[in-house]
């Protein structure tokens, strides 16, 4: 416990907070509570996109092998292994907007020829997509991407803020340091002109390193983020095309 308390006091920073006035006090818990914020946000967020492509690119695989069958995919079973899965919800989107609208041109379908040429039940042909159809499944699974895309993003503006707010705190700190320093000096006797020089000095260096010490992961952590979202979105775009080609190829209705 000794110990303890001696390396805590032998801390700089430590020393330089204790010995810092209100401000630079609001300074120091400010640019912790930076740190804390963004390094919580880093770490989830970095878990999250791992755990996202894992899973979708355990999906597509599943995927691949009902390719010429694209609308049987058991999407409980997978949902309830891979909670987090951007694949998935796309492909949730697409099947069931094709199958309502397979069940709706079915429907409409029979009405017509019934009316029209008396056909039974059992007469009534497949359904199909009309290209409007197709058409209309694209611009969901769209509405989708951008749906994960923002999920994806989520808080990264806690990133964005740690980088630009960081070291203009520690800048104000440096400032106010060597500011709260010569007014002492004028105000004191000289026998005591050195240690507040060296406390007014602390609480600017200390300052001016934490927020450096902020921002520098926060600057690393997200444009690694950004990068990493940006391609992944690439590749849900290509996988959204390629589920609705698959449906595409196999419900269309053919113009003859």
């Amino acid at each position: 416990m000794y110990v303890n308390i001696i390396i805590l006091t032998s801390n700089p920073f430590f020393e330089a907070y204790t010995q810092s006035d209100l401000l630079g006090k609001f300074i120091f818990l400010s640019l912790y509570a930076l740190s804390i914020g963004s390094w919580v946000v880093l770490v989830q967020k970095l878990w999250m996109t791992y755990q996202a492509k894992k899973n979708a690119f355990r999906f597509y695989e599943s995927f691949q092998l009902q390719k010429f069958n694209p609308l049987t995919l058991d999407c409980e079973s997978i949902l309830k292994k891979d909670p987090l899965n951007p694949y998935l919800d796309l492909y949730q989107v697409l099947k069931k907007q094709s199958l309502d609208l397979l069940a709706k041109n079915k429907h409409f379908t029979k009405i017509q020829l019934e009316e029209e040429q008396g056909y039974t039940h059992q007469m009534i042909p497949p359904s199909s997509l009309s290209l409007n159809d197709i058409d209309f499944v694209a611009s969901h699974l769209s509405t989708q991407v951008a749906n994960q895309v923002k999920q994806l993003e989520r808080h990264l503006y806690i990133l964005a803020t740690t980088v630009t707010l960081a070291p203009f705190l520690g800048l104000l700190g440096t400032v106010w340091g060597i500011l709260t320093t010569f007014s002492e000096m004028q105000s004191q006797s000289s026998g005591s002109t050195h240690q507040m020089v060296l406390g007014g000095l602390s609480l600017a260096l200390a300052t001016t390193v934490l927020g450096l010490l902020d921002a520098i992961p926060a600057l690393i952590g997200y444009n690694y983020l950004k990068n990493s979202i940006r391609n992944f979105t690439t590749e849900m775009e290509g996988f959204s095309n390629e589920i609705l080609a698959a449906v595409e190829l196999q419900y269309r209705k053919v113009d003859i």
